[in-house]
């Protein structure tokens, strides 16, 4: 795998004063790298259909964390993968999450006007090439797992495209999306959010995780950590970001915000409290870091991730 900026810390305490410059700096070069991947997997406008290329392109190319790649690049490299093979799959996975996206900000969905800083795709361009683009970078990523190039193993390939298939399928995001639009009229408690939160956010992030495994031909013991690891980050990330909402500004998180409470969405925040929410999210941070104990300093920015999540911004 590429370099690291955490070799410096690898040693470092997890603790909520922990020093998190270097993070920092791997999540921004990781971004480099699936951009530049990005680039050069996805189609150059062209033709008649040269539209909907440009409405890819804009969606996907709109800056954003990486965050789901760089899971994937990060459990990846537990496992000694080529680079090559885990950025076609953080590209893949890249692809299915803005299609999310797109699809989930047009007007029959959230009705978003703000994503990542700038128009929502639909309102970039207009709804019909906004679906449609998103059904293309939904089509893309399976087409780059599939490719021989993304690993030499057919069986791998196969198993890559059956996992994220279902992650991102009616038991899993898709599923959670069908909840949240029944969120407003339903009285969910603290169980029902959980199950939403899980299949919308948390499936995804499993098959980050769990992906590198399989493209490393792992045992089925280091799967299972990982899935640990990523039921408890995906409930961290889901928290501190119903959190920003409540809090934060578009300005800083580049999309609309207070949209939960205006919309009369449960969450755990609003069940449990801020205050009682932010130190669950602690404890799933720390129980997140404390299930890849074994790998040691190979999984130092996994380890840094969902404590680093507790203080973002955006």
């Amino acid at each position: 795998m590429v370099a690291s900026p955490l070799s410096a810390i690898a040693n470092a305490p997890a603790s909520r004063g922990e020093d998190f410059s270097a993070l920092s700096a791997e999540l921004k070069h990781t971004a480099l790298l699936v951009n530049a991947m990005l680039e050069k997997l996805l189609p150059t406008p062209q033709g008649l259909q040269s539209r909907v290329h440009e409405a890819m392109r804009y969606a996907i190319l709109s800056g954003g964390k990486r965050l789901r790649p760089f899971l994937l690049l990060q459990s990846a490299g537990l496992f000694q993968v080529k680079t090559e093979s885990a950025l076609r799959v953080a590209a893949a996975i890249e692809a299915l999450h803005t299609y999310s996206l797109v699809h989930d900000d047009l007007p029959c969905m959230d009705n978003d006007d703000l994503r990542r800083g700038r128009p929502t795709t639909h309102r970039a361009y207009d709804e019909a090439t906004a679906v449609l683009a998103g059904d293309a970078l939904l089509t893309a990523a399976f087409e780059i797992l599939a490719a021989p190039e993304t690993h030499d193993s057919a069986e791998v390939r196969c198993r890559l495209v059956r996992e994220l298939a279902r992650a991102a399928g009616s038991n899993g995001m898709i599923g959670g999306q069908m909840i949240d639009m029944q969120a407003s009229v339903s009285a969910f408690g603290p169980e029902e959010v959980v199950l939403l939160q899980g299949l919308k956010t948390g499936a995804l992030f499993e098959f980050c995780c769990v992906g590198g495994a399989i493209l490393g031909q792992a045992r089925a013991e280091d799967e299972n950590r990982l899935r640990i690891y990523a039921r408890n980050f995906g409930l961290v990330f889901q928290i501190t970001d119903d959190l920003l909402d409540l809090f934060g500004t578009a300005e800083k998180t580049g999309k609309d915000v207070h949209k939960d409470k205006s919309q009369g969405k449960a969450t755990l925040v609003s069940l449990m409290g801020a205050e009682a929410a932010r130190k669950r999210a602690e404890d799933l941070a720390h129980a997140a870091a404390e299930s890849i104990a074994p790998y040691g300093e190979a999984a130092t920015a996994l380890r840094m991730l969902p404590l680093f999540l507790l203080n973002r911004e955006t």
